[in-house]
C-alpha cells in the first residue's frame, strides 16, 4: 500500500473524508490524484481552485515523507478504508475516516459496545463503568472508549480485568500520551487491543478534535452506554452521534441530586434504554453472549474481511446506510448500470452484500 500518497493527499487543507472518497472514485489511487491536472481535478464534485492548487504541493509531500518515517520508527500500522482489516461498521456513519493510525493488535471489531462518561466521575460511577466493562469483556464483547480521565479510564481497565479486548479512540496522535497519567494503561490496552486515531502523528489533543473522535467511538459500536454525564458534555455528543448513526443509546441512572448524573438521567427521560445490568445492554443491542475471547472468535454478525476497490467501497458505504435499489446506486454514484452491476456482484461473491427482491441490495 502506498501510504505516502494517502498521507500527502489527506494533509491537503480542504480535503475531508467525503471529498477524498470522491477523488478515489474518479482516479482509483491517491497517487493518481496527486499527479492529476487541475482541469481533471475540477471535474470532481466539491473541488475548489484552492484545493486543486494545493494537491501535490511540495509541503504536502515533505510532510508525508516525514510522517512515513515517524510511523515506521514508532511501529504504527495504517489502515485505509480499502483494507480488509478496516472496521466495516464505520462505513455506516457517512464520513468514515479514510485512514486510521493504529497502535497495538487488530481485534475482531464485532460485536462492540462503547462505554463513555464524565471525566470527573464519582467513585460509584467509576465502579459501575469498570464492572459493566468487565462483564461485557467476559461475555466476548469488545469495549470501545476514549482513554480520557474518569469513566473512559475505568471502562478500559474493566475490559482488561474481564479478560477481553478494548479499543481506545483518541482525539490526538496515537504517539501522544494523553492524559499523561494513562500512559501505562495505553500500553496495557495495546497488548490485548489497540489505540486508534484519524489524526497524524504528534497531533495534540485540541478541543475541536474530540467531536470527530466521538463519531468514531459511536460508529464502531452497536450501542453506546453512558455512565454519568453532566448536562453539557462530550458523552452527550457521543450519544447524539449514536442516534444519528442508528445506534442504541443506553444510560445508567444516577441520583437525582447529582450533577454528574443530570446528563445521563436526561437521556433516559428522552428515551435511552435504562441499564442496571449487562442483560439490559445485550437486550437493547440484540447481542448474544460469545463463547470465546473477542480477538479470537468470528461472530455471526461479523463482516467478511476483504480488500475493496475505491468504487466497491463507495457502493458498500451507500448500502451500509440502508438497503438501496440498483437504480439509486447508479444515480447516486454517477456510474453506468454495467459498472454498478459488476461491483454489486463482486461484493456479493465476497459475502458483503445480499440481493433482495426487486433489485434491492442490503448488508447480509
Amino acid at each position: 500500500m502506498d501510504h505516502f500518497s494517502w498521507i500527502a493527499l489527506l494533509v491537503v487543507e480542504g480535503i475531508g473524508p467525503v471529498l477524498f472518497r470522491r477523488l478515489l472514485e474518479k482516479f482509483d489511487t491517491p497517487a493518481a490524484v496527486l499527479s492529476a491536472s487541475a482541469s481533471r481535478l475540477a471535474q470532481v464534485k466539491g473541488m475548489t481552485t484552492q484545493v486543486a492548487d494545493a494537491i501535490g504541493s511540495i509541503s504536502c509531500k515533505r510532510f508525508a515523507e516525514e510522517e512515513c518515517r515517524r510511523i515506521e520508527s514508532a511501529g504504527i500500522r495504517l489502515l485505509t478504508f480499502l483494507d480488509a482489516d478496516y472496521p466495516r461498521r464505520l462505513f455506516e456513519i457517512g464520513d468514515p475516516p479514510p485512514l486510521l493510525y493504529l497502535r497495538g493488535v487488530i481485534p475482531s471489531w464485532e460485536p462492540a459496545i462503547a462505554v463513555v462518561g464524565s471525566r470527573r466521575a464519582s467513585r460509584d460511577g467509576l465502579k459501575t463503568a469498570e464492572k459493566f466493562s468487565a462483564e461485557l469483556a467476559a461475555a466476548g464483547i469488545l469495549v470501545i472508549s476514549g482513554l480520557a480521565r474518569g469513566i473512559d479510564t475505568a471502562a478500559h481497565r474493566g475490559a482488561l480485568a474481564g479478560g477481553g479486548s478494548t479499543v481506545a479512540v483518541l482525539g490526538c496522535g496515537v504517539d501522544v500520551d494523553y492524559p499523561p497519567e494513562n500512559r501505562q494503561l495505553g500500553t496495557n490496552i495495546c497488548s490485548e487491543g489497540c489505540i486508534i486515531s484519524e489524526f497524524p502523528m504528534g497531533t495534540q489533543p485540541l478541543a475541536e478534535h474530540f467531536p470527530r473522535r466521538n463519531r468514531i467511538i459511536s460508529g464502531l459500536s452497536r450501542g453506546v452506554l453512558v455512565v454519568e454525564a453532566v448536562e453539557k458534555s462530550g458523552s452527550l455528543i457521543t450519544a447524539q452521534y449514536s442516534l444519528d448513526q442508528g445506534r442504541e443509546v443506553m444510560a445508567v441512572p444516577g441520583p437525582i441530586w447529582s450533577i454528574s448524573s443530570k446528563g445521563s438521567n436526561r437521556l433516559i427521560k428522552q428515551g435511552a434504554h435504562l441499564v442496571d445490568c449487562i442483560d439490559d445492554i445485550l437486550e437493547a443491542t440484540r447481542i448474544a453472549r460469545q463463547e470465546k475471547h473477542p480477538s479470537l472468535f468470528n461472530s455471526e454478525t461479523a463482516v467478511p474481511r476483504c480488500n475493496l476497490t475505491p468504487r466497491e467501497a463507495s457502493v458498500y458505504q451507500l448500502i451500509a446506510q440502508g438497503p438501496r435499489h440498483l437504480d439509486e446506486i447508479t444515480q447516486t454514484l454517477e456510474l453506468t448500470p454495467g459498472e454498478v452491476s459488476a461491483m454489486v456482484l463482486g461484493l456479493e461473491l465476497k459475502g458483503m452484500l445480499q440481493q433482495l427482491p426487486g433489485s434491492y441490495y442490503s448488508l447480509p
